[in-house]
């Protein structure tokens, strides 16, 4: 075989953009299974937001994410008391993200929590199958501080 076809398709190779590539392992959407924060101090594992809370994370292959988790029983609110009290059982946020080995951080545009926008959230993850486990870095989050240094365990599921 001559080199030259070796070489054209070398060249041609090189040419192709990054993202002709594979989507990244996490783009799609992804149901949320279960969410569990574990309290540093003490090593208690909480519910904060029920035993079936709801959301989905959705990566696309262009690097935006969503993520919206939502407390169990929600109900709507009447009152000013009862419309603030509702911000305790929502994390949400968008923006850019990008994945660092076993880490994908996000570059937060929008959020439930003013105090998140213009940061960057890591958080590590794993796939297994069609299941994703998160883990957020030991923190003190803004819904329940008073706990201390936590962190997040979320684990999702690949949505149908």
């Amino acid at each position: 075989m001559s080199w030259r076809p070796l070489l054209v398709l070398t060249l041609f190779g090189a040419l192709l953009p990054a993202a002709a590539g594979d989507p990244p392992k996490v783009a799609g959407s992804w149901k949320l299974v279960s969410y569990e924060v574990e309290v540093q101090s003490s090593g208690e594992k909480m519910h904060p937001m029920g035993k079936a809370p709801t959301g989905y994370v959705i990566f696309t292959p262009e690097s935006r994410v969503w993520f919206v988790l939502t407390g169990e029983g929600r109900k709507p609110a009447k009152t000013a008391e009862e419309k603030a009290a509702l911000l305790d059982s929502v994390i949400a946020y968008t923006g850019t993200y990008r994945l660092e080995g076993d880490k994908w951080i996000t570059s937060v545009e929008v959020a439930w929590n003013p105090a998140w926008v213009g940061t960057e959230q890591a958080r590590n993850f794993k796939i297994d199958g069609n299941r994703l486990q998160v883990l957020t870095p030991w923190r003190v989050m803004p819904n329940w501080a008073e706990k201390g240094m936590t962190r997040s365990i979320i684990t999702f599921e690949k949505a149908k």
